[in-house]
C-alpha cells in the first residue's frame, strides 16, 4: 500500500523547527476518544503521534486474496472538511480565517481530516463522502469563504485546506488524506460539481462557448428567472408528469433576447470577466437559480452560473428545459457541446490518477443529460470496475441504476420526520421494490438538521435516535451528516425545507456553507453525544446485512402497532426476519401491543439487550421517548 504522501506529512511535522506552545492550541477530546471538553497540545506532537499511528497500521494489514465490491456495505461519514475540523483552537470565541501565529489553521484542513480518521472509524463508518474541495470563486462570493459550489477551477484545490506550517500544498495533502484512509479501510468518495461553476471560472476566458451570456445593459439589470403564468405552469407540469418532453413551453420572448447567440470573445477588465460579440455588443455571464419547478422561490444562485450543455439556436436561455427537464430537440448529439463534455468527462479520471479516491457523488445530477453521465460513469471505470458512483436525486428510479449509478440521495430526509409520511414511503418501496439503495438519514448539508427545531433540547437527541435507527434497519446507505452525533441543530446551508423566516434568521454571513463556523465539540450542545449509539446500531446491522440490504417486493411490512405513536417495520428475507419498534413521541414513553402467531416465548432485544415476552400471542412493549428495539423473529412468527 502506498503511503508516500503519509510519509511526506509525517516528515514535514517532525521537521517543524518552531515548535508550538502545549497551551497555545486547544483540540477537542472527543476527536482522540476522550469524553467532552479540550486538551491543550503541541501540534506538532499531536499531528506527528495519530499519523505515526495510523502508520503502524499498514504493516498489519493483510492481503486480501479476493478482491470484494465494498460498495453495498458503504456506511458513510458526510465530512465538510472545511467545517467539520474547523475549532477555535486558540481559545478566543472566533473560529479565524487566517492562520495563528505559529501557523496552523483554525477553519477546517486536511492535515485535521486526517487526524479524525481514526474517530470517523470508531464511530462504525468505512466510506467517508467529502463535499467539493475544489478551487473557489471569488466574484459575488457568499459569506466569509465563499461556497464550495462556486467551483473556478475544477482541477485544483482549496488553498485554504492546507496547513501553511507545513509548506506542503493542499494536493498533496488530499494524496496523504486517501493514503490514510485506506489504511484504515475507509473507502473515499468526493462530490463533484459539473452543473454549475462559479462567476469567474478559469474556463470562462478560453471557452466562452461553454457559458450562457446576458446582454450587459439597463433591460437585464432585473435579470431573473422566467415568468410563466398559471396556466402555462400547470400544462409544463402535466407534460412532465406524463414524460412528454417534445415542445416544452419556452419562456417568453421577452426573456429570451435577454441572451447571446452570437460568438462572445471573453476578457478581463479590472478584475472582471466581461464578453463582446463580434458586433461589439457587451455581454455578461448569466448567473443561475433553481429551475424546478419553474416557479421555484429560492433565492438567487449569485455566485454560480450555469453551464451550457446544449448547443441549439432555439435554446440559447437558461429555464428547465435546458437545464433540467430538456425538451427532445436537445436529445441529439449534434447539440451536445462537445468540447465540455469531454473536459467533464475526463476530471473523475484525472482525480482517481492523482489521488486513488473510491467514488464520486455526482452534484445536481438530476440536471446533467444521461448521455453525459453515462460517458462519465464509462471513463471512471475503466481504471477501476468497482469505483462507486452516487447521484444527487430523490427519486432511485431503474433508469438512474441504467446509467452505472449505485445509489441515490433519496427522499428520506424529507418524509422521516412523520411517521405517516414514513409509511407511505416504505409501503411504496415495498410494492415497487428498491430499485437502487438511497441514503438512510433524516439530513444533509441542504436540509435542516434533525435536531433543527429543538436546539438544545433532548427532545432532538431522542429525535435522532429514532431516525438513525428506523433508517439503518432499511435498504439504504447509513448516512452520518458530520455533526450529527453531537446533536448539532445549527443549519450547514437554507437549500431545502426552510422558510422565509428561517432565510433571515441565516443568511450567508451566518450560514457554514459560506463563512468560518465550528461544531460544538466541546460540549456536544449540552446533550451526550450520541457515538456509542451510533456504533452499536452499526454493530447489529453488520449481524443481518442480507435481510437489510434486501429491497425485493415484500421484504418491507408494517406491522400493526396498537400505539399509534409507536411504529414498527419488519425485514424479512431469505427465512429471517427482524423488527423495529421505535416511539416517535419526543417527550412522552408509548405503551402498544403487536399480535403474532406464535405465544409464550420470550423476544431478545439486540439493542437493550432485554427479553420482552410475548403472552396471549401478543407482544406489549414500553419505549421511552425516541427508543427503538430490534428484535430478531422467529420462522413461525
Amino acid at each position: 500500500m502506498r503511503t508516500t504522501h503519509l510519509a511526506l506529512l509525517l516528515q514535514a511535522l517532525k521537521s517543524l523547527n518552531k515548535p508550538t506552545p502545549v497551551a497555545s492550541y486547544r483540540v477537542p477530546g472527543i476527536w482522540t476518544g476522550q469524553k467532552n471538553g479540550i486538551e491543550q497540545v503541541n501540534p506538532q506532537e499531536y499531528f506527528t503521534k495519530i499519523i505515526e499511528h495510523i502508520l503502524e497500521g499498514c504493516d498489519a494489514l493483510k492481503p486480501q486474496n479476493e478482491k470484494t465490491d465494498w460498495r453495498p456495505e458503504a456506511i458513510v461519514y458526510n465530512l465538510f472538511i472545511r467545517l467539520t475540523t474547523a475549532f477555535d483552537h486558540n481559545g478566543d470565541g472566533t473560529i479565524g480565517t487566517d492562520p495563528l501565529e505559529y501557523g496552523f489553521r483554525e477553519t477546517g484542513t486536511l492535515l485535521k481530516a486526517i487526524a479524525l480518521l481514526p474517530y470517523i472509524k470508531n464511530l462504525g463508518a468505512n466510506t467517508v463522502y467529502i463535499l467539493p474541495v475544489t478551487e473557489i470563486g471569488s466574484q459575488n462570493k457568499k459569506g466569509s469563504l465563499g461556497s464550495p459550489y462556486a467551483v473556478k477551477n475544477p482541477r485544483k484545490l482549496d488553498p485554504m485546506l492546507d496547513e501553511p506550517a507545513l509548506g506542503l500544498s493542499a494536493e498533496i495533502l488530499l494524496k496523504a488524506f486517501v493514503e490514510a484512509a485506506h489504511i484504515l479501510e475507509i473507502h473515499v468518495v468526493l462530490e463533484f460539481v459539473f452543473r454549475t461553476a462559479s462567476m469567474d471560472s478559469s474556463w470562462i476566458k478560453s471557452h466562452p462557448e461553454w457559458f450562457y451570456w446576458l446582454r450587459d445593459n439597463e433591460s437585464t439589470r432585473s435579470y431573473g428567472p422566467p415568468h410563466f403564468d398559471h396556466d402555462t405552469l400547470n400544462r409544463i407540469h402535466e407534460l412532465v408528469d406524463r414524460h412528454e418532453m417534445h415542445n416544452l413551453p419556452a419562456p417568453s420572448a421577452e426573456y429570451r433576447e435577454q441572451f447571446i447567440s452570437q460568438t462572445v470573445k471573453a476578457s478581463e477588465k479590472d478584475g472582471l470577466v466581461q464578453g463582446t460579440t463580434e458586433d461589439g455588443t457587451l455581454c455578461r455571464i448569466a448567473s443561475a437559480f433553481s429551475d424546478w419547478p419553474p416557479d421555484d422561490q429560492q433565492p438567487a444562485w449569485t455566485d454560480v452560473t450555469y453551464l451550457k450543455m446544449h448547443n441549439h439556436e432555439k435554446f440559447n436561455y437558461i429555464a428547465y428545459n435546458t437545464i433540467r427537464m430538456y425538451d427532445n430537440a436537445l436529445d441529439d448529439s449534434s447539440t451536445y457541446n462537445t468540447g465540455l463534455w469531454n473536459e467533464i468527462s475526463d476530471i473523475i479520471p484525472s482525480f482517481q490518477e492523482q489521488y486513488q479516491i473510491d467514488g464520486a457523488m455526482i452534484d445536481m445530477g438530476h440536471a446533467l443529460p444521461s448521455e453525459l453521465k453515462k460517458t462519465i460513469v464509462r471513463k471512471a471505470r475503466e481504471s477501476n470496475p468497482d469505483f462507486a458512483f452516487w447521484d444527487e436525486n430523490f427519486n432511485p428510479t431503474p433508469e438512474i441504476r441504467h446509467e452505472g449509478f449505485n445509489a441515490v440521495f433519496g427522499s428520506l430526509p424529507f418524509v422521516i420526520h412523520d411517521i405517516v409520511f414514513i409509511r407511505g414511503l416504505l409501503n411504496y418501496l415495498n410494492k415497487t421494490g428498491v430499485a437502487l439503495p438511497f441514503f438512510g438519514t433524516g439530513e444533509n448539508h441542504n436540509t435542516p438538521r434533525v435536531c433543527f427545531r429543538y436546539p438544545r433540547e433532548e427532545a432532538g437527541r431522542n429525535h435522532s435516535i429514532f431516525i438513525f435507527t428506523l433508517s439503518s434497519i432499511l435498504p439504504a446507505i447509513p448516512f452520518l451528516q458530520s455533526g450529527m452525533e453531537l446533536c448539532e441543530w445549527y443549519p450547514v446551508n437554507l437549500g431545502l425545507n426552510f422558510t422565509d423566516e428561517d432565510r433571515t434568521l441565516y443568511p450567508p454571513e451566518k450560514l457554514p456553507l459560506f463563512s468560518a463556523f465550528g461544531y460544538d465539540w466541546e460540549n456536544s450542545n449540552g446533550l451526550l453525544p450520541l457515538n456509542s449509539y451510533i456504533a452499536r446500531i452499526l454493530e447489529i446491522r453488520k449481524q443481518y446485512l442480507d435481510v437489510i440490504l434486501c429491497g425485493e417486493t415484500g421484504s418491507m411490512t408494517i406491522p400493526y402497532v396498537s400505539e399509534t405513536e409507536l411504529f414498527a417495520v419488519m425485514r424479512s428475507s431469505g427465512g429471517q426476519s427482524l423488527l423495529f419498534i421505535g416511539n416517535s413521541n419526543l417527550y412522552q414513553p408509548r405503551t402498544g401491543r403487536l399480535e403474532f402467531s406464535m405465544n409464550n416465548i420470550a423476544l431478545y432485544d439486540l439493542i437493550s439487550e432485554k427479553s420482552w415476552p410475548i403472552n396471549e400471542h401478543k407482544l406489549e412493549v414500553t419505549c421511552t421517548p425516541g427508543q427503538c428495539m430490534l428484535f430478531e423473529l422467529p420462522s413461525e412468527a
